[in-house]
């Protein structure tokens, strides 16, 4: 968890051009490639710093462009495109090295009422405290990877069927579940739930893709990368309490997959939608 607050704390470098600048840290991965979700969730937290605070999040566009270096910081550049009477827009590029590795525009807008509807939370699966966690999963291999799958991660994810870390059990369907939150207790501001949700939001979105054609994370040969991630927030939770992400993928072709997700509280709220397309290579 302090790896995590520690990366959402961007510094306000003081610089100004004709945008704002702020500077994050990488997180360690064991592949040495930043985290998507970790770029993801800084790019938020940037734009938010320059948004009032009558005003959330409700969508966000972004593109991975580059890999990202865990031995490099990244620098923010937040472009105020757009103020209104109710939405604010703001365009954020991510840099390392002098090179964009990502590009995302965020919207935000005031507290209004209007219209309220949602798809019904899945009912038949079981809870999270009844699921083995990665740890318990994993607890038999000795590998940097599966060492930080299990213990080094900032959210505890529990599958509602097998995960695909060392292969794919029972049918190969485009769909999947997965219950998450963070593993100890986050600070009560909203913003930063927010851009935490964004994080996590990264972790499991393109299984669908991999499950359905019967890949799993070790398959040698695989590559996955994220290409874009959109997601829109819906209703406010807080991500130390547990979250329901249910992802499909309704189609793969030409190396790429498109994964679709939705995460509900345990009230059953609808939180929040995700897609992502991804490039999903198989050994040949």
């Amino acid at each position: 968890m302090s790896g995590l607050l520690t990366a959402l704390d961007l510094t306000d470098t003081g610089a100004r051009t004709s945008e704002d600048i702020f500077t994050g840290p990488s997180q360690w991965m064991p592949q040495g490639r930043v985290f998507g979700g970790q770029v993801l969730a800084q790019a938020l937290v940037a734009a938010q710093r320059t948004i009032a605070e009558d005003r959330s999040v409700h969508s966000m566009h972004g593109y991975f462009l580059r890999p990202g270096d865990v031995n490099l910081p990244i620098t923010f550049s937040v472009d105020r495109i757009h103020d209104g009477r109710s939405f604010s827009t703001r365009r954020t590029q991510a840099y390392q090295d002098g090179v964009p590795i990502l590009s995302a525009i965020a919207s935000f807008q005031d507290d209004d009422e209007g219209l309220d509807h949602q798809i019904d939370m899945p009912t038949d699966l079981p809870d999270p405290e009844s699921l083995p966690t990665t740890a318990e999963v994993l607890a038999a291999f000795d590998h940097p990877v599966a060492r930080y799958w299990a213990s080094e991660r900032p959210f505890d994810m529990r599958y509602v069927t097998s995960p695909i870390f060392l292969g794919v059990e029972g049918g190969k369907v485009a769909h999947q579940a997965v219950w998450l939150k963070s593993v100890g207790p986050m600070p009560d501001d909203m913003n930063l739930h927010r851009a935490a949700l964004a994080y996590a939001s990264d972790y499991s979105i393109l299984e669908s893709i991999m499950r359905r054609h019967g890949l799993a994370w070790v398959t040698p040969g695989i590559k996955v990368a994220s290409l874009d991630h959109a997601m829109w927030w819906h209703r406010d939770a807080r991500v130390d309490e547990w979250l329901l992400y249910v992802q499909e993928s309704p189609n793969a072709i030409g190396g790429r997959g498109l994964s679709q997700g939705r995460i509900y509280d345990r009230a059953g709220r609808l939180i929040a939608s995700v897609a992502q397309e991804g490039m999903v290579r198989r050994p040949r």
